[in-house]
C-alpha cells in the first residue's frame, strides 16, 4: 500500500433502544465496503461502537457457544415521545470515553464512513456523529446503511452527514472516496457481480466470534411488512464455489466455527442455488455450524432439502410463518398451514430437535388482537416446534405502511423513532401484561 494512501475510517454506531442483544448482528455492508476500499489501496480503520470485546470493558461480556452475547449497556433518559411506555431506555455499546481513546489511537482520517441499521436507532447514529464532529470538524462524513436508505430525507435533516448514500454501495464507494480525497481510483470491473466482491473485512474486528454469510441478495416476494425489496431490487447469487471457499478460509485461518446466513431468500429456487450449495457444504465435511436467523421460506423446506441441511451442519433454523391458527389474517401467500406442518415434520424426521427449530410469528400488527397472537403461538407449539414472536415495526414504503399509519397511536411519518417495535406502535397502547402473556405462551414447552 502506498505510504501516501488516504485513510478511511469506518464506524459502526451505538444503538439507543429499550433492548438490544447480539443475536449474530454484524454490519456486513460496512465491513464489505471496508474490504472494497482496502483492495483499492486505501488505508482502512474500523471502530465498532458495539464491540463486546473492547479491552476497556471491566469484564468480558458472556458469550454463548454460538458467539452471541449481550452488549455493554448504559441507562439513558427515555425519549419524551415515549412517555407512555414504562420501559428503560439505554445506550448499547462501548462507553463514550472508550470511543474517544479509540479515535485518538487511530490515524487521522481523510474520510469517515458511518453506518446505520434500524431506522429507529438513529439517535445512536446522532450521538456517534456528534463525537466524530467534535474530533474531526473538517473531515467529510458519509452516512450509509438501512436507515440512510429507508429514511433518506430524515437522515439528511437529523444526522448532519456531508452526504447520505442510500442503497448498496459496493460498486460506487471507491469512486466516491477517490473523488472526496483526491486519490486516483481505477475502475474495478470485478465488482459487477457478487463473486467479484472481496470477503468482508471481519479481520478488522478484535474478535471474530462468528462469520455472517450472504450468498444471495434480494427476494422475489413482496410481503406487505417487509423492506427487502426496498433495500435490494435485484435477485443476485454467488457461485457455490466462492461460498464454500470463503467458509473454508475463515475456518482454517481464523478457527471460526459458527457461520450465519444473512440471505433473505436462501432456499428459493433451490435447484439452482441452495441444493448445490448444501450438497457442496455436506461434501466438504468441515467441522462448523450454520445458522439461519433470517426466516427460511416454509414452502421451500422439502424433506430432501431438510436432509441436506442436516448433513451440512445446520444447527439453528428459523422459519417464517407470520401468522397461524384458524381464522387468522394471512400476511402473505408464501405458504399454507398444511405446508408448514409438512415442513416441520420433515425437519424433525431428518434429525432436527424441537429446540433447534424456531418459527417467527408477527405480533403487534395493525388491527391484530392479543388473542390472535396467542392462538398463533399455540398453533406453532402444537406442531412441536418453538414459536418466536417477531414484534412488528412499520417501515415506510412497504404495502402495510398506510394501514400502520392509520392504526398507530403515533405520527409515524414525523419521526422514525415511533416505529420502534419495542413499543408496539400499532396497538392502541403499550401493555406489559400483553407482552408478558405473549412471552409466557411462547416460552412454554413444545409438544
Amino acid at each position: 500500500m502506498p505510504p501516501d494512501a488516504p485513510h478511511i475510517l469506518l464506524v459502526n454506531p451505538w444503538i439507543h433502544d429499550f433492548a438490544a442483544y447480539d443475536f449474530w448482528a454484524k454490519p456486513l455492508g460496512l465491513l464489505t465496503l471496508a474490504a472494497v476500499l482496502r483492495r483499492q489501496g486505501f488505508l482502512v480503520t474500523y471502530i465498532d461502537c458495539l464491540d463486546r470485546f473492547h479491552p476497556e470493558a471491566p469484564a468480558q461480556n458472556p458469550t454463548d457457544r454460538c458467539g452471541r452475547g449481550p452488549y455493554h449497556k448504559t441507562r439513558l433518559p427515555t425519549p419524551a415521545v415515549f412517555s407512555d411506555v414504562p420501559r428503560r431506555y439505554s445506550r448499547y455499546g462501548i462507553l463514550p470515553g472508550w470511543l474517544e481513546k479509540d479515535l485518538a489511537a487511530a490515524p487521522r482520517p481523510d474520510l469517515i464512513l458511518l453506518g446505520s441499521m434500524m431506522t429507529y436507532w438513529y439517535p445512536g447514529v446522532q450521538e456517534t456523529m456528534s463525537v466524530l464532529r467534535r474530533r474531526y470538524p473538517d473531515i467529510p462524513i458519509l452516512l450509509g446503511g438501512v436507515y440512510a436508505t429507508l429514511c433518506s430525507e430524515h437522515a439528511c435533516r437529523a444526522v448532519g452527514a456531508d452526504r447520505v448514500v442510500p442503497g448498496p454501495g459496493e460498486g460506487t464507494i471507491a469512486q466516491v472516496a477517490g473523488e472526496m480525497t483526491g486519490w486516483p481510483v481505477p475502475p474495478d470491473p470485478v465488482l459487477e457481480d457478487l463473486d467479484g466482491l472481496p470477503p468482508p473485512a471481519l479481520d478488522l474486528q478484535r474478535t471474530i466470534g462468528y462469520v455472517p454469510l450472504l450468498t444471495t441478495r434480494g427476494c422475489p416476494y413482496r410481503c406487505p411488512y417487509c423492506a427487502s425489496f426496498l433495500l435490494e431490487k435485484r435477485r443476485l447469487r454467488r457461485s457455490v464455489e466462492s461460498v464454500v471457499e470463503e467458509i473454508r478460509r475463515w475456518h482454517q485461518d481464523f478457527q471460526v466455527i459458527d457461520f450465519i446466513f444473512y440471505d433473505d431468500a436462501l432456499l428459493l429456487e433451490a435447484e439452482i442455488h441452495a441444493i448445490p450449495l448444501l450438497t457442496a457444504l455436506a461434501e466438504a465435511g468441515l467441522p462448523v455450524r450454520f445458522h439461519t436467523p433470517n426466516a427460511l421460506h416454509v414452502r421451500a423446506v422439502t424433506e430432501p432439502v431438510a436432509r441436506l441441511m442436516h448433513r451440512a451442519g445446520f444447527a439453528t433454523l428459523r422459519l417464517g410463518l407470520e401468522t397461524a391458527g384458524r381464522g387468522q389474517r394471512r400476511m402473505d401467500q408464501k405458504t399454507s398451514e398444511a405446508e408448514f406442518q409438512k415442513a416441520t415434520a420433515s425437519l424433525r424426521r431428518v434429525g432436527f430437535s424441537a429446540d433447534s427449530i424456531g418459527v417467527y410469528l408477527l405480533a403487534g400488527l395493525p388491527g391484530q388482537s392479543l388473542e390472535a397472537v396467542l392462538v398463533a403461538v399455540e398453533a406453532v407449539r402444537q406442531a412441536g416446534v418453538r414459536p418466536i414472536p417477531a414484534y412488528y415495526s412499520p417501515i415506510p414504503g412497504t404495502d402495510l405502511w398506510p394501514e400502520a399509519q392509520r392504526c398507530s397511536r403515533y405520527d409515524l411519518e414525523r419521526d422514525p423513532l415511533y416505529t420502534n417495535n419495542a413499543v408496539l406502535p400499532c396497538w392502541p397502547a403499550f401493555s406489559w401484561a400483553a407482552v408478558s402473556k405473549i412471552k409466557a405462551a411462547a416460552g412454554g414447552p413444545v409438544n
